[in-house]
């Protein structure tokens, strides 16, 4: 079976399990999007008061898209465009999931899993920068922004290949996660963010 048919419907599949949601359902019995900002994701399941649960979100939604990438360069060895398309599909499954409306996470530890399975010299740089500037502000909104952002320069800098899909992939994923965090921006911009460690987290 050609492993563009399996690759990226699995993708999407796997990067849209729903594991903040399902973790906190399972060991506490809430519903997590009636936390905090309502995000799935890793650091609004730690400030619910779960800061386990939040890094086993953490490690899950990184995991769950690195695996994605990993099946399709399994699959088809040596097509690079096809990873990188399952990589799209794995972020837009986390983003949009079909198990809960549509309505996911932003993508930033799913993105760094499809970045360590596409490029890890990238993506050990991302991290970098994500770690420099959180340190700077304590802000993990910026930090998540501003480290997506780099993704293309150092991704077309460690990878060679320049078709189409490649380019657009390299520049769709890290926009897209800029573009979830659009209500973070505009508290960024009116000095109303708040920090790592505040009372009140919202990212």
């Amino acid at each position: 079976m050609n492993p563009w048919l399996i690759s990226i419907p699995l993708a999407y599949l796997l990067g849209s399990i729903p594991f903040g949601y399902v973790l906190v359902r399972l060991f506490r019995k809430e519903d997590i999007r009636a936390t905090g900002s309502g995000n799935i994701g890793a650091t609004n399941v730690a400030r619910s008061g779960a800061k386990g649960l939040g890094i086993a979100t953490l490690l899950l939604d990184l995991g769950k898209a690195f695996l994605a990438v990993k099946i399709a360069q399994h699959l088809a060895p040596g097509n690079y465009d096809l990873a990188v398309v399952a990589a799209v599909a794995a972020i837009l499954g986390h983003v949009f999931p079909v198990w809960l409306g549509f309505r996911g996470g932003k993508g930033v530890a799913s993105g760094l899993g499809v970045f360590l399975a596409l490029t890890w010299p990238s993506a050990l740089c991302i991290l970098a920068v994500f770690a420099l500037i959180f340190l700077l502000t304590r802000y993990v909104s910026l930090a998540s922004i501003i480290g997506a952002a780099a993704f293309p320069f150092f991704g077309f800098y460690f990878v060679s290949l320049r078709t189409p899909i490649v380019l657009a992939g390299f520049l769709f994923i890290p926009l897209l996660i800029i573009v979830k965090h659009h209500q973070n921006i505009r508290r960024l911009l009116s000095g109303t963010e708040s920090r790592f460690g505040t009372r009140k987290v919202v990212v």
